[in-house]
């Protein structure tokens, strides 16, 4: 059955998931009602872009900590992956796996996306922010890793005030 309409939409319920993390632990978005959730969805651990949000993220881990907010970085890769990632440089935000791509295709994270003039399959650079209640606040469809961040936290900083 195909549809017309993303899942992401403002105001709605974010989609329910349950995924591995770096450590091996299931992890349920439903474990964060009462929090704000950032859940940005990366191609692939240890690439440059990648590398750069998830670091941007941990560098302003602090200022996310405050506003009540959880980062929750998705990739397809596998958790020993995400473990050697977030060793190699010290992150500080929750990593899951995704391999089969089901929950990125249900926060439209995942599918056809035009790269240096082509068009391929495969994960969409993409961040979703998720209210203290479940429902979707936000959400940038096509992102670029540098500053990108920042731009999550103005937008949270915006939304609380």
């Amino acid at each position: 059955m195909a549809t017309t309409t993303s899942a992401v939409e403002i105001g709605k319920a974010a989609p329910a998931f349950t995924l591995t993390d770096q450590d091996g632990n299931k992890v349920k978005l439903s474990e964060f009602k009462g929090q704000t959730v950032v859940l940005y969805f990366y191609p692939k651990a240890d690439t440059p872009g990648c590398t750069t949000e998830a670091c941007d993220f941990t560098d302003r881990i602090t200022d996310f900590t405050d506003m009540n907010a959880i980062i929750i970085g998705v990739s397809p890769d596998k958790p020993e992956a995400l473990r050697k990632f977030a060793d190699k440089y010290d992150l500080k935000v929750k990593l899951l796996s995704d391999s089969d791509h089901k929950v990125m295709v249900k926060y439209d994270a995942y599918g056809e996306k035009s790269m240096y003039g082509k068009t391929v399959v495969g994960v969409k650079r993409s961040t979703v922010l998720i209210d203290d209640k479940g429902k979707v606040a936000h959400h940038w469809p096509n992102v670029r890793a540098k500053g990108h961040a920042e731009k999550v936290r103005a937008t949270l900083a915006d939304l609380q005030s």
